[in-house]
């Protein structure tokens, strides 16, 4: 990154070739009804590109290769050696185009370009390059029967899967779906958010190069209620997964249930509570990483610690330290690689995040740090004070750059106020005490507890919710049970 200035990153930009096609087969095409959507850089408000717009027949088109492709055997029936192998060369292909992979994602999506290189193209090549190397590590069973009889209990591809895939992180959430999907043997269809295809179809060439069979993977841009409508009500869709919002996620269950009853798995909203007792080891670090667990990205971050608990007795103190730790969130040209902060993804979101804090004044909340002074769809770090439990901005997923502050006296208290949300995405707490530590990580009703630090993590845990925030889970071994069907062969031996 030292040696990449502003100056470069733009000339890169200018000379960036953007592919805008569908990929379907092994072959980048238009759209069969020929229309278009037009990609806006959010930084600038410039036109990108004029990508294809996959509907209904393009549905069609790649759910029938993929299932060719499928039943072939070609990919479901090669050794895990031979699936290894492409997936590793795929991680290679992405590292080696990691800067062109970055440039796209920023321009896209607006966030930082030091971001996209240090976090999201590497993270997305690890994902491929775990699940390549876990594939041919995990084993079947053998049920402990009577002796008269063999059970043997083994993992099978599902079939054809779609991925939906948002817009906060698109590259990388793909491949945390895309990784176990194609190691377990399936054949995918990826559709990217209509606000970030960019990276989505310039992978499918990269797996093209990288040996991946044709319609083992295709890629279909376009919008949601027409594409992903259709592959969720699509008959020959066995799987789909998903990560978006709670609400879209509550349409396509509705869609499975309506057409074969494909197996549906949620990545869904979040309202995470992060809770600071009096005896953290450290205020200024916890003020520190609970800053960065909702100003980064924006905000735009589905288990963004966004409601703030603190006890009564530091929460003057503390807050001081956090809103210093929040002077290093400034927003600024994403492709400055000294930026850390970038903008929001469309004007459409930075007006529901501007009514938001609007509808938190409202409702009797302080405004104590506002970002709404930005240019275009800049947002910088903003907090609410004295947010109650009965308020829009504690209850609601605002998908920005907004803090909600709200103290508590008792760790009885705390956890009432966290377990008080539809979601069950994730918490924090900061404290010193190994026992309430232990308590707490059983009491609250998330799927991922962190222990003074937020939104740690790795590709060996796996990442999901409770409640409104979803069902099965992404990243680790437990991935691959989402894209598997177990099957038992019983043998009598008598």
């Amino acid at each position: 990154m030292e040696s990449r200035d502003k100056a470069y990153w733009q000339a890169q930009a200018q000379e960036l070739t953007i592919e805008h096609r569908l990929f379907i087969a092994g072959e980048y095409q238009e759209a069969r009804g020929g229309e278009s959507f037009t990609r806006i850089n959010p930084a600038t408000e410039q036109p990108l590109a004029e990508v294809s717009r996959a509907q209904t027949a393009d549905v069609d088109a790649a759910v029938a290769v993929a299932r060719l492709s499928f039943e072939s055997g070609v990919w479901s029936e090669a050794g895990p050696s031979r699936r290894k192998a492409v997936l590793l060369r795929l991680a290679e292909l992405m590292d080696e185009h990691r800067e062109e992979l970055a440039l796209l994602e920023t321009l896209d999506t607006g966030k930082p370009i030091r971001h996209s290189l240090r976090d999201d193209i590497p993270g997305a090549a690890r994902a491929i390059r775990w699940y390549a190397e876990a594939v041919d590590k995990v084993y079947g069973e053998i049920a402990p029967t009577d002796p008269g009889a063999l059970a043997l209990i083994s993992r099978e591809p599902i079939g054809v899967v779609a991925a939906i895939v948002p817009w906060n992180f698109p590259l990388l959430l793909a491949c945390w779906k895309l990784g176990p999907a194609l190691a377990a043997g399936n054949s995918v269809i990826l559709k990217p958010s209509e606000k970030s295809p960019l990276t989505a179809i310039r992978l499918g060439a990269l797996a093209r190069e990288a040996g991946l069979p044709d319609g083992v993977l295709n890629v279909l841009p376009g919008l949601g209620h027409e594409a992903g409508k259709a592959l969720a009500l699509h008959q020959d869709v066995d799987c789909l997964t998903f990560t978006g919002s709670t609400g879209v996620g509550r349409l396509l269950m509705e869609y499975a249930g309506q057409s074969n009853m494909k197996r549906i798995w949620l990545e869904a909203g979040g309202k995470s509570a992060n809770l600071v007792f009096a005896d953290c080891p450290s205020l200024a670090r916890a003020a520190k990483a609970s800053a960065a667990g909702i100003f980064y990205n924006q905000g735009q971050v589905c288990i963004a610690g966004t409601r703030l608990l603190v006890e009564e007795s530091i929460k003057d103190a503390f807050m001081v330290e956090l809103k210093k730790a929040a002077e290093a969130f400034k927003p600024m040209d994403p492709l400055d690689p000294e930026s850390i902060m970038g903008t929001l993804i469309d004007a459409d979101h930075h007006g529901s995040v501007c009514r938001y804090i609007t509808e938190g004044l409202e409702q009797g909340a302080v405004l104590t740090l506002d970002g709404r002074s930005q240019n275009g769809n800049f947002m910088g770090p903003t907090v609410l004070e004295q947010v109650n439990p009965h308020m829009t901005v504690a209850k609601e997923e605002i998908f920005g750059p907004v803090l909600a502050v709200t103290t508590f006296s008792d760790e009885e208290e705390a956890v009432r106020l966290a377990n008080d949300s539809k979601y069950g995405l994730g918490a924090g707490v900061w404290t010193s005490d190994l026992r309430r530590a232990h308590r707490l990580a059983g009491k609250l009703k998330v799927g991922s507890v962190f222990i003074n630090n937020y939104n740690d993590g790795d590709m060996t845990v796996p990442f999901g919710g409770v409640k409104q925030s979803g069902n099965g889970r992404d990243k680790s071994l437990h991935a691959l049970e989402k894209f598997t069907e177990l099957k038992t062969t019983w043998l009598a031996l008598d």
